[in-house]
């Protein structure tokens, strides 16, 4: 982990010599890891979309076998392999996302005692180029900070900005489920999901909701954009 800390640490000061802002640098460093992950995008997507588009043979398969479980879980796996369709394809580009999100949390929070390696970096600057260096231009005034702290230091008008961040890191987390799967079970767990990123938001560092933030955006946006060129391409068919 400390070395994937490392890189990341030097990709975002590699970014920061472009931007001057390591809000910014976040942004790049996402958009970057997206491009590396889209070829794993597309088949999430792809895999996705076929399951959505064979779901009522699925639930007809369902019903015919519903009495015999074991019957069902062979003819379900042979339906699956006949139509070329991983049902835990969509969850590698998404688990291989969570080694990064610890690296950045480790990177950027960590305590007086034991900075990480971002709080080392701007420890070793005068005070107001630290604090230049913790701001994403007018958005955020700390990215090291948890809207928890901002909250329990600035109030509620101070906290805004976190808390706004917060609330578009459980949409992110629903948006997805909501959009991918017409299946009323899976949006309850997206639901589920997002009030649990709530809390889960509520007390990591800004940067990393910045990172997951940006990330989502451009998952849905590849998301529409693939979804719509295989929709178009059954129509032609």
């Amino acid at each position: 982990m400390q070395a994937l800390e490392n890189a990341l640490f030097a990709i975002l000061n590699y970014f920061y010599g472009w931007v001057h802002d390591y809000g910014f640098a976040i942004v790049l460093l996402t958009v970057a890891v997206r491009v590396v992950l889209l070829p794993l995008t597309v088949k999430q997507i792809r895999s996705m979309h076929e399951l959505q588009r064979i779901q009522p043979k699925l639930k007809a398969l369902q019903e015919k076998y519903k009495n015999d479980k074991e019957k069902l879980q062979a003819e379900t796996l042979k339906f699956y392999e006949e139509h070329k369709v991983n049902p835990f394809g969509g969850c590698l580009p998404t688990l291989l996302q969570f080694p990064i999100l610890i690296a950045l949390y480790r990177t950027l929070g960590g305590t007086p005692e034991k900075p990480g390696l971002f709080l080392k970096h701007i420890a070793s600057m005068g005070p107001a180029q630290a604090e230049a260096a913790k701001r994403f231009w007018v958005i955020l005034p700390d990215l090291t900070s948890t809207p928890k702290t901002v909250f329990g230091e600035a109030g509620l008008v101070g906290a805004l900005p976190y808390i706004l961040l917060v609330v578009l890191f459980g949409l992110s987390v629903y948006l997805p489920q909501v959009t991918q799967s017409k299946d009323r079970q899976q949006r309850m767990i997206g639901l589920y999901m997002a009030v649990m990123m709530l809390f889960f938001g509520w007390s990591v560092p800004a940067g990393v909701l910045v990172y997951w933030v940006t990330s989502s955006v451009l998952q849905l946006v590849q998301q529409y954009a693939l979804t719509r060129a295989y929709s178009e391409k059954e129509v032609e068919k």
